[in-house]
This record gives structure tokens, sequence and C-alpha cells, in this order.
């Protein structure tokens, strides 16, 4: 919704029904009103709301944690295999035209397994991809995490430190909330610690990445190659350099686009605003108080 319709019809309302494209900031809350009492938004994210604004005006916030981990997660491995195995390319030189015959390196890539794969944030949806990939027969299973994860042992998961996970690894995969710590986590120097066998594949956020830097490791072989399912800005323009790399496979963040998942999201949004507007958090049913934002 362009900011000035969302202006021109959040004035005077009880509740919000937002998604990760709509900006809350402390401006469109001081337009809205005193009577706000929630914003609730169809995501997991919530880098697109002011947080300190909405929490000093007293405002609930809802979230959609927990409902897109699977889904997110398939498309990350879904992403990693379309990246490691040239799936896009190989696509495309079939309508090209270029698939003259069998040829023995022609299309190759990495396989993943006896590979060391690096997880960036082993949250719900880092765990979900370290159980789908053990499958694969990796080897090593690494991630980095504020706290240690006891139940990594399921995948014989290793907490290392940043530097090491990068130097590591031969998939990195990152799954991170965007936070003023994690901005451009992903920079020139993160991407000159990796091997440059290495493929990196992001669908946390795009701000989670120095998107220039990426590029200029993409072009210059730092790394081999990126699975993207976020970018800045989104839409991608047509005339970003990514779009003319192929070692670059990029998706218009669908990472929890099954019709189940986007179901369940809207669902539990709507009911956040209704246990809110019916009743206290203390009142409310377990089930909607935990997707309350803390």
């Amino acid at each position: 919704m362009p900011r000035t319709e969302l202006m021109a019809k959040i004035r005077g309302v009880d509740a919000v029904f937002c998604v990760l494209t709509d900006k809350i900031d402390h401006d469109i809350l001081q337009y809205a009103g005193p009577q706000l009492k929630v914003v609730a938004t169809m995501s997991v994210g919530v880098d697109h709301l002011d947080i300190q604004s909405l929490e000093n005006s007293d405002i609930k916030i809802g979230y959609t944690p927990n409902v897109l981990t699977d889904s997110t997660a398939e498309l990350i491995i879904a992403l990693l295999l379309a990246t490691t195995r040239n799936v896009t390319l190989a696509n495309s030189a079939v309508y090209k035209g270029e698939w003259k015959s069998w040829s023995p390196g022609w299309m190759c890539g990495p396989g993943l397994a006896g590979k060391t794969v690096g997880i960036v944030g082993l949250g719900r949806i880092g765990f979900r991809v370290a159980e789908i990939l053990k499958s694969f027969k990796v080897a090593k299973i690494l991630y980095t995490s504020r706290t240690a994860k006891p139940e990594a042992s399921a995948f014989d998961g290793e907490q290392v430190d940043f530097t090491v996970l990068l130097k590591s690894s031969d998939f990195v995969i990152t799954t991170v909330a965007l936070t003023p710590q994690t901005r451009y986590l992903f920079n020139a120097w993160a991407f000159s610690q990796m091997k440059n066998t290495a493929i990196f594949v992001n669908a946390s956020r795009g701000d989670v990445v120095d998107q220039a830097a990426l590029i200029d490791a993409l072009k210059n072989n730092t790394i081999y190659a990126a699975g993207l399912d976020v970018t800045t800005p989104e839409p991608l323009p047509l005339d970003s350099e990514l779009l003319d790399l192929d070692n670059c496979v990029i998706l218009p963040h669908i990472g929890s686009a099954t019709v189940e998942t986007r179901n369940e999201m809207a669902r539990i949004t709507a009911k956040n605003i209704i246990a809110v507007l019916e009743g206290s958090p203390e009142e409310m049913p377990a089930e909607y108080t935990n997707s309350l934002h803390p």
C-alpha cells in the first residue's frame, strides 16, 4: 500500500493489519491517533515496525512466529539446490536452444554430500534447515548463536564463532533476524573470509547483506555463487547488477509462499487483533499470546 494511501486510511482506526512492506513508523502512528491499540503484522519479522514508538504508546504488537518455519526452510533448501545444481541456468539453456548434447562437464555444480554447512542464526528456521540437510549426508553442520543449542545434537551441530564458520563452510546459510547488530553482517570482510568455492544463501532480510559487497564478491569469484530470496530494495530493479550474474539465483521473497502457510499467517494476524480488542493479553489463548511481540 502506498504511504499516502496508508495515511489516508489509518486515521482513527483501533487496529492495523499490515504486511512486511508496510512501514509503520512514528509519523504513521501519530497520524493514526491515540485510540490505536494494536498493530498486527502478517510476518515473523518486525523490522518494518517502529518497536520503540509502539511500546512508548502502549500499542500491542502482533506477529506470526512458528507458522512459517517449514515453508521457509523448504524454500531455503530449494534455493540451495537451485544454486548448487545450476537449475535456473539449465532450464534457461533448454529454452534458448543451448542444449546440444550430453557433456561431461556441462552445468556441473557442487553436491551437498560430504560438505560442511554453516548456518548463521540457529533459530526455528535455521534448526529446521539443519534437520533437512542432515538427510543429504552433509559431513558437518556448524552454527552461530548467542547461546549454545543443546537440541543441535539432533543433527550433530557444532557451535562456532562467525569467523570460523565463514572459513570452514562450503555452504553459508543465513537465517538471522534483521537488527542493528546484523545489518550488513555479510560485508566485504565476511565474503573475503569465505572459501572461493563457497555458496551463500540468504532467506532472512536483504539488509543483512551489503549488496554492493556481494556483487563484487560474485563478480570477482571471491565466492562461487549466491542464492537470494531477499534483496535490497524489493522488488529488485531490472537494472541491478545482480541480474547480470550467472552465479546468482534470485527469488522474489517467497519463503513463506505456500497456500497453507499464508492462510494461517493471515488467520493468526486477525486473531491477534481480535484478542487485543476483546480482552487483555492475560486472557488470551496461549496460541495468540505467544504471537504478541515481547
